[in-house]
């Protein structure tokens, strides 16, 4: 077979999964109409695909009077991803199958240590939830690393990350493809999460999207006519170093960025400890706002104040559709409430801004979706098509009530 049939076969065979993967249960007859290929070419693909594993018989339809029609289904653990969100203070890890649901998924702290220490916990808790789950580890194929920081494609360090030490001086996706034994795409986490809104959340149709995460650190994600906005360096997005909140010329402003210095979780207990004397986590802050504190109550003004100025420059440069807030402080109401009330003053049109539905798992969600497009591509030889599949509808997916 030449060059050119081989092209030709993946891409019908990438086009019939695609078929199978969005109207599953669907017949070869349904296949052929829908992508124009013929019922030969379907017939022989589809058997190709059963023999292999990867689609089964689900049943039959009725057809033209007196013949029925067999249907086809994805066969979802035919191969499975690990999904990983990593951030400063916590890791979240779930398994995923073809279908892109969450088989299992755990939650702990991120190893304080960093580097190969953070490494070796992720791949215990892979290896943890695929032996919980009855899944043979030879049968994950690909891992998707969500990191708050740029990676470097290049080398596989992780850039703009001081909350994972060690991070900027190793090959991070070598040494978990070492120890995982399997691909390993990394990605930015705030990256993940917009296209995880756009996929499942209040983002969904939305082409021109920004997903703000605070907490730990403040990043954002943008979708710009309907793709990912990464920059050369994969490091778009890092609106924690935008130049205001602390002095931008200062040295530590070089490392955590000084709107981040601000605006994050230290820069709240910092700014609550010096006007009350009181030492406080950023959960007992909001709570001592919402009881009446004073002082809580002014550090949560002042950083709704300069998360209103990170929105509208975002707003001012991408122009997205949608602002969503995500991360463990951005998604407080409290906090909403006061940058909406902020905003109209800073920008002569509304900016329509609201919380993320997903949560701590829209990263995750969004992990899945570039897993699931990276798994296909691996599988069924189509990078070369230089095409993306189209993903699994999302009512018909529940990876919002994932088992734990």
């Amino acid at each position: 077979m030449g060059d050119a049939s081989k092209v030709s076969r993946k891409f019908s065979e990438r086009t019939i999964m695609e078929a199978i993967i969005q109207g599953g249960p669907i017949s070869r007859a349904s296949i052929s109409k829908q992508t124009g290929l013929s019922k030969q070419t379907v017939s022989e693909i589809v058997r190709q695909l059963e023999q292999e594993g990867w689609v089964q018989e689900t049943g039959r339809s009725s057809g033209h009077i007196g013949r029925t029609a067999v249907n086809y289904e994805l066969v979802p653990n035919a191969a499975f991803l690990a999904a990983v969100d990593l951030g400063g203070t916590k890791l979240r890890v779930a398994i995923l199958d073809l279908s892109c649901q969450v088989l299992a998924e755990e939650v702990e702290a991120t190893d304080p240590q960093g580097g190969n220490a953070v490494v070796e916990q992720i791949v215990a808790l892979c290896w943890r939830i695929a032996d919980r789950t009855g899944i043979a580890r030879d049968r994950i194929r690909l891992a998707v690393v969500g990191v708050p920081g740029a990676p470097d494609n290049n080398t596989g360090r992780v850039l703009m990350a001081p909350n994972l030490a060690g991070f900027d001086r190793m090959d991070v996706a070598g040494a978990l493809e070492q120890a995982l034994g399997i691909n390993v795409v990394l990605e930015n986490d705030v990256n993940l999460a917009v296209i995880g809104e756009n996929w499942q959340g209040v983002g969904q149709n939305i082409d021109n999207l920004a997903y703000i995460a605070v907490g730990t650190g403040l990043g954002c994600g943008l979708l710009v006519d309907g793709k990912p906005v990464r920059g050369a360096t994969n490091a778009a997005g890092e609106l924690g170093f935008l130049p205001f909140g602390a002095d931008p010329f200062e040295p530590e402003s070089q490392r955590s960025g000084a709107l981040e210095r601000v605006a994050a979780s230290i820069g709240i207990i910092e700014r609550y400890a010096h006007l009350s004397g009181l030492q406080a986590s950023v959960p007992v802050i909001f709570e001592r706002a919402n009881a009446g504190d004073e002082h809580a109550g002014q550090v949560l003004d002042e950083t709704a104040k300069y998360l209103a100025r990170g929105v509208v420059a975002v707003v001012a440069i991408a122009n997205p559709q949608k602002v969503i807030l995500g991360g463990s402080i951005g998604l407080r109401e409290e906090l909403l409430d006061r940058v909406r009330l902020f905003l109209p003053a800073l920008f002569p049109r509304a900016i329509e801004i609201e919380r993320s539905p997903l949560g701590a798992r829209a990263a995750l969600i969004g992990a899945a979706a570039i897993g699931l497009e990276h798994l296909h591509n691996t599988l069924f030889g189509t990078e070369m098509l230089g095409g993306r599949i189209s993903l699994p509808p999302a009512d018909s997916l529940e990876l919002k009530v994932a088992a734990t």
